[in-house]
């Protein structure tokens, strides 16, 4: 199927390669025709010019002659007399002697210069130029071009949109046969923990298994709103922080030094709390993973007085400022093991749900600061 579809591209590349050469060959062929059309013209303009001089009475077919050029610009110079007379040219062109020369010198590099001459004698010189037509054809080319680019650029947009769009419904499919496939054994533990209670056994022992079963709930609860919209209420940004921030650090090694830095109010932000939560772990957990599993974590929320920021620092090894864009894209990972969605989902869930922003907001080899961005409600 992949080789298929490789090959229809390519023979689709090459047919229509084969159409823009054979247009603009055509279109060459087309240009140099009328050229030697415009100087075959221009031709017969100077011998009806030269019978002009050497007839009493021109002919009514030379007269005609004369006045059928109402498109090629000339300028037609007179030996004896050395004045130009012009026609076709607009009269700014020529109101100095320097516009008449740089003139000349156009209409020598786009025709020779047809001598009128009499008995040996050259009487007058034709300087003549492209007529419009001539003029556009000549651009012609150029905008087919810009055209195809154009249209080879639509053409990549559409598969690579069409392929990102069978990514996306892979990723939520499986996301939500994930979730499916968690809520069963979840329904099942949720049942023992109860038969448990009966029993003798230590109720803190229960209690850490219904924080884990909450858990499963919740890790249930983001895989099943992957590829649908998030339902987005009004919440307190420093609340949500703060139990994302005590389940972290009492699941985290003991050689994780946490420290939260919040202001002693409330800030109301539409919010998914599951996905917001999803979230925060997952760049706490790259920070940790940045770090090997040794230095501080600093979750930080400031605020002005229309959003609010959560920063998330570690003391890791720091990322390269040509990555940092990078590192959102999916699959981008310098791990051993995982697939690098994390940050790809990251970016996700704050800037197409949330409407937000997240970036690097810094970084070197002391660690990095990930920052989030999300408007206040008031």
């Amino acid at each position: 199927m992949l080789k298929n579809t490789a090959t229809t591209r390519w023979i689709f590349f090459l047919t229509s390669l084969c159409i823009i050469i054979l247009i603009m060959w055509n279109t060459f062929v087309f240009f140099n025709t009328l050229k030697e059309n415009e100087r075959t013209k221009m031709e017969i303009w100077g011998e009806a010019q030269h019978s002009i001089g050497i007839e009493d009475e021109p002919s009514d077919l030379i007269l005609k002659i004369l006045q059928s050029n109402t498109t090629t610009p000339m300028l037609l110079y007179s030996h004896i007399e050395d004045s130009y007379t012009e026609k076709n040219i607009p009269e700014k062109n020529i109101n100095t002697p320097e516009k008449i020369q740089e003139l000349i010198r156009q209409f020598s590099e786009e025709f020779e210069p047809i001598d009128i001459d009499y008995e040996g004698a050259v009487l007058q010189t034709i300087y003549f130029g492209n007529s419009p037509i001539i003029n556009k054809i000549k651009y012609y080319p150029a905008v087919l071009i810009l055209i195809m680019l154009l249209f080879f650029a639509a053409i990549y947009f559409f598969f690579q949109t069409a392929k990102a769009s069978e990514q996306n419904k892979l990723w939520a499919g499986m996301a939500k046969e994930t979730a499916h496939q968690i809520g069963t054994p979840l329904s099942s533990l949720v049942g023992w923990t109860e038969l448990l209670k009966s029993e003798n056994v230590d109720p803190d022992y229960i209690l850490e298994m219904e924080k884990d079963i909450d858990r499963l709930k919740t890790i249930t609860e983001r895989f099943s709103k992957v590829g649908s919209v998030p339902t987005m209420e009004k919440a307190d940004v420093i609340a949500e922080t703060q139990a994302t921030y005590d389940y972290l650090k009492n699941r985290s090694s003991k050689f994780i030094n946490f420290s939260l830095d919040i202001p002693d109010t409330f800030l109301m932000v539409k919010l998914n709390p599951q996905l917001f939560s999803w979230t925060i772990e997952n760049l706490v957990k790259n920070g940790i993973d940045a770090m090997k599993g040794k230095g501080d974590i600093t979750i930080k929320i400031t605020t002005n007085l229309k959003s609010v920021f959560i920063q998330i620092s570690d003391t890791g090894k720091g990322i390269n400022k040509r990555k940092y864009s990078a590192i959102f894209n999916p699959g981008y990972t310098t791990k051993k093991r995982g697939w690098g969605l994390g940050l790809s989902l990251a970016k996700r869930i704050i800037e197409d749900y949330h409407k937000g922003k997240i970036r690097v907001l810094k970084s070197s080899p002391e660690g990095t600061t990930m920052e989030i961005a999300l408007r206040l409600e008031h």
